[in-house]
């Protein structure tokens, strides 16, 4: 079976010395090739872009070496790149969108809303075969999402200030119109009739503006991951590709063989991602066969073993499963940011950011420590990055 995975990553722009916020992304991108780096809404947030890869090794050296184009660009300039749903220290609204007339009219439109757009996420891409296919998927696979959002959680802080959960930045990105659980369509062509309402009705300018946590590309034959916050360690993007692709395949599967594929209830899920986000690995999470409260080791670990023939049919059981179990061992990136902030105070909360974004890690032992290079975690990680089939862009 060969299901192919891309991704997007989206990095805070800081300038180095102050660990603040700064709108310099058209400068650094001058420096940058265009189609792997790109701009966003505003300019203190810059976009990477991955080549289409069939394995998770190949997918995690891509995503190093771009970080590390992308660390080097910037460290020319005296900035730092920072992968987390939140930067610690970024002030209430940036005031600099980019130069683009679809973001002057995001800006004029939504006001606040993207005013405080300051937040980054990562972005999964998974083949299907077509667009009914990815509907369908998009819908069954749609319960599992909040997991992925909690082993994701990195934005506990928001304009220095510790907001009480793990992702607040899922809190800022729903108050878009269209942000939140896909729901049920029952083909491509429904689905496709709904956005065109939203169009029409003027509450969106583009299909571009379907924030949904899952949804098809509007260009590519893939389905798109979007409920996740960036995420500071390369890994962790992985463990998510890795489970993300699985979930595409357990679907196909059971709709190859003519299960249904989805209860057809979806008001709890928005709740779910909720609670996700408040507590990440820390707490409980939503179990979504059960609709009940339940620590989230167990809910994780109920999606790995539904997983596993998927997980092994792409030859990523033992890869997945030991990412999943580190990440249950130290706990979310929301964890270990609270826990350096606390310690230590937010600038050196930026500064472990910093270095997890480069990856590097701080070494053992209380207080300030000592950095060292990640290993891969992945066979073959470290091999040459491969070449770029096509790029991907979710916009």
């Amino acid at each position: 079976m060969n299901i192919r995975i891309g991704a997007e990553e989206e990095f805070h722009l800081l300038e180095a010395e102050s660990r603040l916020v700064v709108p310099r992304a058209d400068q650094l991108l001058r420096r940058l090739p265009r189609g792997t780096f790109t701009a966003e809404l505003h300019q203190s947030i810059v976009e990477t872009n991955t080549g289409v890869h069939a394995t998770l090794d190949e997918l995690y050296a891509d995503l190093a070496q771009t970080r590390r184009r992308l660390d080097a660009a910037a460290s020319s300039l005296g900035l730092a790149v920072l992968a987390a749903g939140t930067a610690p220290l970024a002030p209430a609204a940036s005031g600099h969108p980019t130069d683009d007339a679809r973001y002057r009219h995001m800006v004029e439109e939504y006001r606040r809303v993207a005013d405080e757009q300051l937040i980054c996420s990562a972005q999964i891409h998974v083949d299907v075969p077509d667009r009914d296919t990815a509907v369908t998927v998009m819908c069954a696979l749609s319960p599992w999402l909040a997991v992925l959002l909690a082993l994701s959680a990195s934005s506990p802080y928001w304009q220095g200030t510790d907001t009480g959960y793990a992702s607040w930045r899922t809190l800022l990105w729903q108050r878009w119109p269209t942000a939140g659980p896909a729901g049920c369509f029952s083909s491509a062509a429904a689905y496709d009739a709904a956005v065109d309402d939203l169009v029409r009705s003027g509450i969106i300018s583009d299909p571009g503006m379907i924030y949904y946590d899952v949804r098809p590309s509007a260009h590519l034959r893939t389905l798109e991951l979007r409920i996740c916050d960036a995420c500071p360690r390369v890994e962790n993007v992985v463990l998510v590709a890795g489970l993300f692709r699985a979930l595409v395949t357990d679907v196909l599967e059971h709709r190859g063989a003519g299960a249904t594929p989805c209860e057809g209830r979806h008001e709890w899920l928005r709740g779910a991602s909720w609670r996700a986000a408040r507590s990440g690995l820390e707490g409980s999470l939503v179990d979504p066969e059960t609709h009940r409260d339940a620590p989230a080791a167990q809910v994780v670990r109920k999606l790995l073993t539904r997983l596993r023939p998927a997980l092994e049919a792409h030859g990523d059981w033992q890869t997945v499963g030991e990412l999943t179990e580190a990440a249950l061992a130290e706990g979310s990136a929301a964890r270990r940011i609270r826990r350096t902030a606390q310690a230590e105070g937010l600038p050196a909360c930026v500064d472990m950011l910093i270095d997890e974004t480069r990856g590097e890690r701080r070494g053992p032992g209380p207080g300030p420590a000592g950095r060292e290079t990640a290993a891969p975690p992945v066979t073959g990680a470290a091999a040459s990055r491969p070449g770029r089939p096509r790029e991907l862009r979710g916009v």
